[in-house]
């Protein structure tokens, strides 16, 4: 997993949990910086919020993530839903993701290094 950004910046006040319109904006504002080429997994995002889970990572992409670039955000294993795998894959041919042979994600080589994430903006 990514940790936080290197300046100590915080998506959220320590001890608040984000919920609902707030919790949607902050999942695709810090999806919206994750550069092309690049990829967070969903746990990596819930994470660098520092509220929620992977799980509310997903949903939200699931209702939201059109408005976004929805590939970037992966599995932990570098796998999406199969649905969506035919149009992410061309995205990350455009892009230059890394990716495995069968057509996973390489974390290794294209997690972002989420260091650079301004996370006070917003």
């Amino acid at each position: 997993m990514v940790g936080p950004p290197a300046d100590g910046a915080a998506r959220r006040p320590a001890g608040r949990r984000l919920r609902g319109e707030e919790w949607t904006r902050a999942v695709l504002d810090l999806v919206e910086q994750v550069p092309p080429g690049r990829v967070l997994t969903y746990g990596d995002v819930a994470e660098l919020l520092g509220s929620g889970a992977a799980r509310s990572v997903g949903r939200t992409m699931a209702l939201h993530g059109a408005e976004v670039a929805w590939w970037r955000v992966v599995r932990a294993d570098g796998t999406l839903h199969d649905l969506l795998v035919p149009r992410a894959a061309r995205e990350h041919e455009r892009e230059g993701t890394p990716r495995r042979p069968g057509g996973a994600v390489d974390l290794e080589r294209a997690r972002w290094d989420a260091a650079g994430w301004d996370g006070a903006a917003g």
